[in-house]
Formats: C-alpha cells, structure tokens, sequence
C-alpha cells in the first residue's frame, strides 16, 4: 500500500466517480475576518471535491483568537451517517513528523547525536539493510540516506487484499527493503523512503527500552493532550471513524481497517484533525521539544523542501516558512499546516473517491497526489487570506 507521500506538483484535481454527493456540514465558531469572506473559497474548494466523487472531508482552521471547523459527506458509504468534524481517520505520513519529535527527544535526552551513526546501535540495521557506508540520525530524519524505498519490495497484485491483511512490522519492512540494492551515490541526496521511519521506530524503542507505540503516547501523544491519537488497531465497526474505500475490477472495497499499518512509525497514527492541530500549535510553540532540536527540525539539510520529518511552504505573512506534515492512502488524504510561530493551524483529510490502486490502473496514484496537492494548496490560500503578520 503505497504510503510515500510528496507531491511535488500543485495542479488541479479532477476525477468524476459515481458516489453520492450527500453533505452534511457542522460550523463551530465563525471567524472575525481580516478580509472579506476568508473562508469562503475553502468552503467552495472543499465543495468541489464532494462535487468530484469524495465520501467525506473534514477541515478545522485555527488563528490568534478564533478556529472554524467543517465536516461534510458521510462517514460510510453503508449506513450513510453523515460525518462528524471529530472523527477519526488514518493520517498516514503525518505520521512521520510525531515520529520525528520523539526522535528529537532522545536527541534532547542526550542518548543519541544528530549526526551519530545509527549502523551498530538499530538492531538487525547493517545485517538486512547492508548500508553503503555510516548512516546517521539526520540523514534518516530527512530521507537523505538513499536507503531503499521498502514499498518497491511489497507485492504488486492487482488484489491488493491479502496484502492488506498482514501487518508491516519495522523488522519485517526493514528486512523487505534490505532485498532492494542502496548504492553509495544515493547518501546525501533526498529521496522520500518509508523506510527511514521503519528505521527510526526501532532505534526509539532500543534507546527507550519500550515499545514503540508505548513510547509514541507517553511522550508524544500525552503531554500534548492528543487525546483522539493512537497508533493502536482500530475496530472498522466503531462509530466516530471515517471509512474509506478502494476499488478493485469495479467492486467497492472498505478498507479501512488499518491491519496493514498498526503501529508503523512511518503511516500508524489514527487521529482528527482537531488533535493534528493540538499535536502542530504544541511543537511550534516549543511545548514539544528544546529550542535546538526544533530549529533542527525546520531546517532543511539539503535542497528539497523538507527538514526533519516536515515539509516546508511559503507564509504569506511572514519571511519564515510554514511547515507541514503530509499524508497520502489509497482511502485518505491528509494535509495539517503550522505557522512556523505556531499562532495559526489548518488540518484536513479527504476521504479519496473510491478508485482502483495503481496495480490495476497506473493513473489512480496521480490522481491521488493531484488531490493532495490541492489540498495543500487550499490550506495555505486560507492561511494567506486569515493571518495578520506578528507584531
């Protein structure tokens, strides 16, 4: 299941299934504009994307003083219950930026060095993976380690179900990637791999002595109040969860049971866009992790927009950028926003318009991306329009 989630392209998104347009909306508080109509294009931008085939969307938005919170479609396509601005939804490689602040903190806790080799200190790592030379914290943290994509060993069937049925472990998708060739010339360039995070996962537990999930809620989860956050297996029957759905030969699939990756430091985590945006305001407004260490998260190590587990986009408002984490399912895409001040947040998912995967139809994934990147897109427009620059 394909995890890896940049998108590098900002295009409009346009795809027409046939799912029912039904929308159900919830309005928390309304903004005290600093312009005309601010969230108006978000709302009709969002629309469009019910419009083009999505089961649901939910969005909150959160400024010096007000937030505004919207849900529209179902949360399934079965019962047709229409879904709530509080439900809880896969968040995929949002995922990667909690991960990457409770590698931080062991950077903080002095157990590991930024730029230490982790060769001899993750179990297993030099055994299944053969790196080409010392890889270090960093360059795991940044995806320049040219550490093989684990996603290129999975199986490639067009039914994509018993695929979906096992869980990836971090010994076993570490062990999958280690089947994969890393070239020397890789180290140093950025190249996006899932399988960094596998990696990292496994030092967190080694260096804390407990579990990785363990490790995620005590010091990640609760003291940033994300009480909605888990990476633990979900029951697909529990009420207050967006469902999603694939398709496969033209039959729906609900798939969102999320077998596949419970506990994964790299797509585990299932949240609501409420708690994204407690979990972005806490680590920029240094609630999350020393000074240093959030400077270092920031700071891009190379030429791609990304630093340390965030990916980087313009302010209009300040000479500063924002900083994002990104997600992308077949069901679901996610797209949460900060500030690099933390004083606004905006956070949504879509639930994407039931289509095949890429195995049974090669242009499904850039549809996919194409609605990520518009996601971002609307998210940072309505930021642009909300904010006032800080005094």
């Amino acid at each position: 299941m394909s995890t890896k989630n940049h998108v590098w392209r900002r295009a409009a998104f346009a795809v027409v299934l046939a799912v029912s347009g039904c929308t159900y909306t919830t309005d928390d508080t309304t903004p005290s504009p600093t312009a005309p109509d601010p969230l108006g294009p978000l709302e009709r931008q969002v629309q469009l994307f019910m419009d083009q085939g999505a089961v649901a969307a939910v969005v909150e938005i959160r400024w010096p003083g007000g937030e505004w919170s919207k849900a529209y479609g179902v949360g399934d396509l079965e019962s047709m219950t229409p879904a709530q601005p509080t439900d809880r939804v896969k968040i995929a490689s949002v995922t990667k930026t909690m991960t990457a602040v409770a590698v931080l903190k062991l950077v903080d806790d002095r157990l590991i060095g930024l730029d230490d080799p982790v060769n001899e200190v993750i179990p297993g790592f030099k055994a299944a993976l053969k790196p080409p030379g010392p890889i270090t914290v960093r360059q795991l943290l940044s995806h320049t380690s040219g550490m093989p994509e684990v996603n290129g060993a999975l199986p490639r069937d067009v039914d994509f179900r018993p695929l979906l049925s096992r869980t990836l472990t971090m010994e076993r998708g570490v062990k999958l990637a280690g089947t994969l060739s890393w070239a020397a010339s890789s180290v140093g360039s950025f190249t996006y791999s899932n399988t960094n995070y596998l990696a990292l996962g496994l030092l967190i537990q080694t260096l804390r002595h407990k579990p990785f999930v363990q490790v995620m809620r005590e010091e990640v989860f609760d003291p940033l109040g994300l009480k909605n956050t888990s990476m633990d297996r979900l029951d697909p029957h529990e009420t207050g969860l967006l469902h999603g759905y694939v398709t496969l030969r033209g039959e729906r699939i609900d798939t969102t049971d999320n077998i596949f990756s419970v506990g994964s430091p790299a797509s585990g985590a299932v949240s609501t866009v409420a708690d994204m945006n407690h979990f972005m305001a806490g680590l920029f407004q240094g609630r999350a992790l020393s000074a240093a260490s959030l400077r270092e998260m920031k700071t891009s190590p190379g030429f791609a927009p990304y630093g340390l587990g965030l990916w980087e986009h313009a302010d209009g408002c300040s000479i500063e950028s924002r900083h994002e984490g990104v997600g992308s399912f077949w069901d679901y895409q996610t797209v949460a926003v900060s500030s690099g001040d933390g004083r606004y947040q905006a956070a949504m998912t879509v639930t994407t318009p039931p289509m095949p995967t890429e195995f049974e139809d090669e242009s499904s994934q850039s549809k996919r991306e194409l609605l990520n990147g518009q996601i971002e897109s609307t998210l940072n427009e309505t930021l642009d329009r909300l904010c006032v620059p800080a005094g």
